[in-house]
């Protein structure tokens, strides 16, 4: 496992790091905790100190499962958590009283604090971002008096999804520490501004869908069948897999000695950019884990292989 300098905030964290939604069962069907807490101890065992998880993610079950496998171990683990908004709204809409008001942001810090069984958070995000929120200091006011207290440590944003522009002003205010954004094969839109800034601003970057909700493991098909209630139907409902298929066969003639499997290629391609940080695929079982983290430690992409995967660059939105 190779680790990389997240942002200002001194932390050394694994390139790849643990995408902890999944576990959480939220929205997620076939998660089951004993395969959960197997996974994360594997993770573990072969070098990932950093964890995403979230409030939301089933109602608190992810970061509860966390907690249990931190209680288990002795490793320096980094976990990052988010607030969810009060007015439950992916992506951000309204004022931001009605999403982050203050008494809000601490109650959900001190939910989370619980959750985790631990003294500070290493890492508190907003879940969502709107760019109109900064001229209101309220949230920013909240998280640094949960930093003044102890509480949590370093501050940042997950932004809103395909809208990587929307926190351009905010990275440049040096108000946040990192932010987590959409970055994969497909969406590549993070790379036209806020990369290069988050650099310049030494601002970690926490690059998240790099499998495009698993359109790039190559095992999305027309005829793949996802459990009643799992969310993956909205997302590639109607032709969505047909179209998927059509732009994964372009990629698997990239395949071959460079790189052997599509995810590898999916995970490598995010850790090609030197603002990334870590790239958090979600796992749920030691399969997932073991595979995933085969891209570590490799060989970085040669220059012909980037070339051809920003053709591949898909401006699209699955989540409307």
């Amino acid at each position: 496992m190779q680790y990389r300098k997240l942002g200002r905030t001194g932390y050394e964290v694994s390139e790849i790091g643990y995408g902890a939604w999944g576990i959480g069962k939220h929205l997620w069907i076939g998660a089951e905790d004993s395969e959960s807490l197997q996974a994360l101890h594997r993770a573990i065992d072969e070098g990932v100190n950093f964890i995403d998880t979230a409030l939301a993610y089933g109602d608190g079950h992810s970061e509860r499962l966390v907690s249990q496998v931190l209680r288990e171990r002795e490793e320096r683990i980094y976990v990052a958590t988010k607030v969810p908004p009060k007015n439950g709204s992916w992506p951000a809409r309204g004022t931001l009283e009605e999403a982050f008001p203050a008494p809000y942001i601490i109650q959900c810090a001190e939910r989370s604090l619980r959750n985790l069984g631990v003294e500070a958070i290493d890492l508190l995000q907003l879940h969502v971002w709107d760019p109109s929120w900064i001229e209101d200091s309220q949230w920013y006011d909240a998280l640094k008096e949960l930093q003044a207290k102890g509480k949590i440590v370093h501050l940042g944003i997950s932004i809103n999804d395909h809208q990587p522009n929307s926190a351009l002003e905010l990275v440049r205010s040096g108000k946040v520490d990192t932010v987590q954004v959409i970055y994969n094969i497909f969406d590549q839109a993070c790379e036209d501004q806020l990369l290069s800034l988050c650099l310049k601003m030494d601002v970690g970057v926490i690059a998240r869908v790099p499998f495009d909700e698993g359109a790039l493991t190559g095992t999305i098909t027309p005829e793949t069948k996802f459990p009643k209630k799992d969310w993956r139907n909205f997302y590639f409902k109607g032709d969505r897999k047909r179209q998927v298929l059509d732009r994964v066969q372009e990629l698997t003639e990239l395949l071959g000695e460079e790189v052997p499997t599509l995810p590898q290629l999916a995970l490598r391609f995010c850790l090609h950019h030197e603002a990334v940080s870590t790239v958090i695929p979600g796992m749920r079982s030691v399969g997932h884990v073991e595979a995933n983290l085969a891209a570590s430690d490799q060989a970085a992409l040669s220059g012909e292989m980037i070339r051809n995967l920003r053709k591949q660059r898909w401006d699209k939105n699955f989540y409307v």
